[in-house]
């Protein structure tokens, strides 16, 4: 079931009037992200300021969340003795059937079910399991006492303002792409539901006859044959070693992986159903005393056979099937981010403050640092746009025009800074680096540049861990070193200004920096490195946020998000030795000297995770903490300043040595470097880690070598070995890029449409025109009208045709756009690893992120260059 955008508020108000003394705590389920970090505090703000109990546990990847619903959910259940209640997943499980992996679904006996347990499920990933959105709980019919999937405020999977929350199922929260680009699988998701079941190349007697004419009659109550539904499908092709991702997926007939379709209702069906359904007689048992009765005047309507009823219906299924696997097979991409949608929901209950909107801005501003846009993880086609305008297209830019709004509306302008602004200009707008005051905790708009920590480094460090600035400059070699000292020369910068800390610097530098990069950089071809002029009206678009506490600190959302980035892929800087970071940072030392002690005996166990994997990836979670209190924590956070220089100090190293040892191979379908020595080889065998550093490869590769075909040549497969455990982890980046947002699909369909119909319309009347035209000169000879209707037929049975061809041709190009330049990498793992068997490990939510082991890697990549990883 989903809920629509108009409602978001409609289950919590719910929530609300149910909760008292004795009702038991919210469950939240949140991912280690920090977009879904952000999304928590946001949550947990609103509960604790009515007063709800709640709990929140941290979510690493699908063996977590099973772990989860074992001890956390299934005891929940009503049925288990528990009271039920409401379960809310960030960032967590939109892309797998959560009722049959949280332990929801009905057995075979009939047993289980959702126990009152309500999911609320935002996510930004996609593409959803269709069974979260559409699919309605296993409830009993209370006329016939039978099980089926009808739930009362419900239509068709969308949640209607009658819908009474509390008696459990799974609930997706819509961000308005539902409704506006998901109509016609709703509607094959639906059809599927509703279909009875039918045996598949199971002929009955009388549908072996020869005489066509022959009328079928089934025994009566004899159901047609249970066909072997979606969830019965052998998935022991996808059973992967270390996987402990539940099964989420099914195999489609064009041998992709999809999620699974809906299951077939347990009733049993015969074929009387059928054919009330398929329109035709359901009077299967007609004598022929009474056909012979009836008058031979009267024409009497040919019953369709049985045999080909059922054939009727196989093509109703297969259709329906072909929709949803279209869908599944478009590729991965990303929607609105959880933290925005939360703030929307905060918003409709009028909770808004200025606490509230910079988690919202800081959890938006993060995905742009993890590359993920409206095609999936990858490179941004529209960077070079200047700051943030651009990322993630037009939907990221409407995003972040409402948050600038809301900055204006809860931190009002004093009248000084107005008269200022007027007269200093926008153009030569400084960049904030101290509040106004020591109560000033108010966010403004910045003119940010794409540097990386400016206020807490020196503007030269700055400049040069910038991955915009560092892949145009070729800042990996000597002579892109000189190019950047060159710009701070042109720029009227010396060396010993620039680097030392920038809050240090002289005063009438930093007030015209952002002036002399708007006038210098282009010559480098820097264009993107400041934001652009104004457009649309906004005299601030493109521009960042900024933050100040006092005078303890003054952060960008960029900088807060780069820093819990940092915590989370890290880990605490208390605990680190600025001077190595060695292995200790990331697992305990017993843990470490386990772990190499059993690392041939793990590899002996390859069906399940062995006890120090699970013990290095607690480890991971207790990150989840110190980030989670940084975002309250002014002081927390610039305690792990350091924590995120460090990390992208190692990306410009590790960067520079791939590309200075030419370690970066060109397959056929994409690039691959691999990770497996240096002093910060154990640093990248975290996902997030391993995609910021295949983000600067990829933005370097593409102004080495240019772009290749219609894709950007930035296809990269980034491994990171980790030595201790025995196998490499890999991130596969897509050609990214931001695609129109379902609103534009649906505009330029409908124009598209109003097109035709004008063609279809002016064909028409020119055919009236000749057709009435040549009435008159027949009739002028002596000619009957009627005997000229039938030189017309052809003519319309051609425009007919051609209009049929003409819709199927834009449905085909619209299929097309939709998922063009998308990220397909978790289809193309999963095709990989049922044909090769390789030993795989896929826990990561991000469907392009796995785990392999040493030894299998090779050949895994060598036939993962023969599939299609950009849609």
């Amino acid at each position: 079931m989903y809920l629509p955008r108009g409602l978001i508020a409609h289950l919590y108000q719910s929530l609300l009037k149910r909760n008292h003394a004795a009702a038991p705590p919210v469950l939240l389920l949140v991912a280690l992200e920090p977009d879904a970090l952000c999304a928590c505090r946001i949550l947990t703000a609103l509960l604790k300021r009515d007063y709800i109990p709640h709990k929140i546990q941290p979510i690493a990847g699908y063996g977590d969340l099973s772990r989860a619903a074992q001890d956390l959910i299934r005891p929940m259940r009503t049925t288990d003795g528990g009271s039920g209640g409401v379960v809310v997943c960030l960032g967590v499980g939109g892309m797998v059937d959560l009722e049959e992996v949280l332990g929801l679904d009905v057995d075979e006996n009939g047993q289980g079910g959702t126990g009152d347990v309500e999911v609320w499920v935002m996510d930004a990933r996609r593409p959803w399991n269709l069974s979260n959105v559409f699919g309605a709980p296993l409830s009993a019919d209370p006329a016939t006492g039978e099980l089926v999937r009808r739930q009362a405020g419900v239509d068709k999977g969308r949640i209607l303002q009658s819908y009474q929350s509390g008696r459990g199922g799974i609930i997706v929260f819509d961000d308005g792409d539902i409704e506006e680009e998901l109509s016609a699988e709703r509607e094959a998701y639906c059809a599927l539901e509703e279909m009875p079941e039918v045996g598949e190349g199971v002929e009955s007697e009388d549908d072996d006859s020869d005489d066509p004419d022959e009328e079928d009659t089934p025994q009566s109550g004899q159901a047609p044959k249970k066909r072997k539904s979606m969830s019965d499908q052998d998935d022991s092709d996808e059973e992967m070693s270390d996987d402990e991702r539940p099964r989420q997926r099914r195999r489609s007939n064009s041998g992709g992986s999809i999620p699974s379709s809906p299951e077939r209702r347990p009733e049993r069906r015969g074929l009387v159903s059928i054919a009330n359904r398929l329109g035709g007689s359901s009077d299967f048992s007609r004598s022929d005393s009474r056909s012979r009765s009836t008058s031979p005047a009267i024409a009497i309507p040919k019953e369709k056979s049985v045999k080909t009823l059922r054939k009727q219906l196989i093509a109703m299924r297969d259709k329906s099937t072909g929709v949803l696997d279209k869908y599944y097979q478009l590729g991965a991409s990303y929607s609105e981010p959880v933290s925005s949608l939360v703030y929307s929901l905060a918003s409709e209950l009028g909770r808004e403050d200025n606490d509230l909107l910079w988690n919202a801005i800081v959890g938006v501003s993060s995905l742009e640092l993890y590359g993920r846009t409206g095609s999936g993880v990858g490179l941004n086609p529209l960077s070079a746009a200047g700051g943030s305008a651009g990322w993630n297209g037009d939907r990221g830019e409407r995003i972040r025009a409402v948050l600038r709004d809301e900055v204006r509306r809860l931190n009002p302008a004093d009248l000084k800074d107005l008269a200022r602004e007027t007269t200093i200009g926008d153009a030569s707008g400084a960049i904030p680096t101290s509040a106004r005051s020591a109560t000033d905790k108010a966010i403004r708009l910045s003119p940010e540049p794409r540097f990386l920590m400016l206020r807490h480094w020196s503007l030269y460090d700055s400049m040069l861990h910038s991955p915009y600035l560092s892949a145009r400059l070729h800042i990996w070699s000597d002579a892109g070193r000189r190019r950047l000292d060159k710009l701070l020369a042109k720029m009227g910068v010396s060396l010993s200004q620039c680097k030392q800390k920038y809050t240090h610097m002289d005063m009438e530098l930093k007030r015209g920096l952002r002036e002399r990069l708007l006038r210098f950089a282009p010559v480098y071809g820097l264009d993107g490195l400041v934001p652009p002029p104004p457009r649309n009206g906004d005299m601030k678009d493109g521009w960042g946020f900024v933050r100040c506490w006092g005078w303890k600190a003054c952060l960008s959302a960029i900088d807060v998000g780069v820093i819990l980035g940092a915590i989370l892929e890290v880990g605490d800087a208390k605990s680190l030795n600025q001077s190595s970071f060695d292995t200790s940072n990331f697992i305990s030392a017993q843990d470490h000297a386990e772990m190499t002690a059993n690392n041939n005996a793990n590899a002996s166990s390859e069906s399940q995770p062995g006890p120090t994997a699970i013990d290095a990836q607690e480890h991971i979670t207790a990150r989840f903490w110190t980030a989670y209190d940084a975002l309250n924590s002014i002081d927390l956070v610039v305690d792990h300043i350091p924590t995120a220089q460090y990390l992208h100090k190692a990306i410009l190293r590790t960067g520079t040595t791939l590309i200075e040892k030419k370690q970066i191979r060109h397959l056929r379908a994409f690039r691959m470097a691999v990770v497996k020595e240096g002093p910060d080889v154990q640093l990248f065998t975290h996902p997030g880690a391993l995609t910021k550093l295949a983000l600067w490869v990829a933005e370097a590769i593409v102004e080495l070598n240019g772009t290749k075909g219609k894709n950007r040549g930035s296809e990269l497969v980034m491994a990171g070995l980790d030595d201790v455990r025995g196998l490499y982890v890999v991130v596969g980046l897509g050609g990214g890029g931001a695609t129109e947002s379902a609103k534009e699909r649906l505009v330029r369909r409908d124009a598209r449409k109003k097109d035709r119909e004008a063609k279809k319309a002016a064909k028409a009347a020119e055919r009236a025109r000749k057709r009435t035209a040549r009435i008159e000169r027949n009739l002028a000879a002596g000619l009957d009208e009627d005997e000229v209707d039938d030189e017309t037929e052809d003519e319309d049975s051609e425009d007919d045709d051609g209009a049929s061809d003409d819709a199927e041709e834009e449905e085909e190009e619209e299929d097309k756009e939709r998922g063009s330049g998308r990220n397909r990498f978790g289809n193309a793992f999963q095709e990989v690893v049922r044909e090769t068997g390789a030993r795989v490990r896929m826990d990561s939510f991000e469907a392009c992120v796995i785990e392999i082991r040493k030894e299998d890697l090779t050949g895994f990549l060598e036939r993962l260059s023969m599939k299609a990883v950009v849609g």
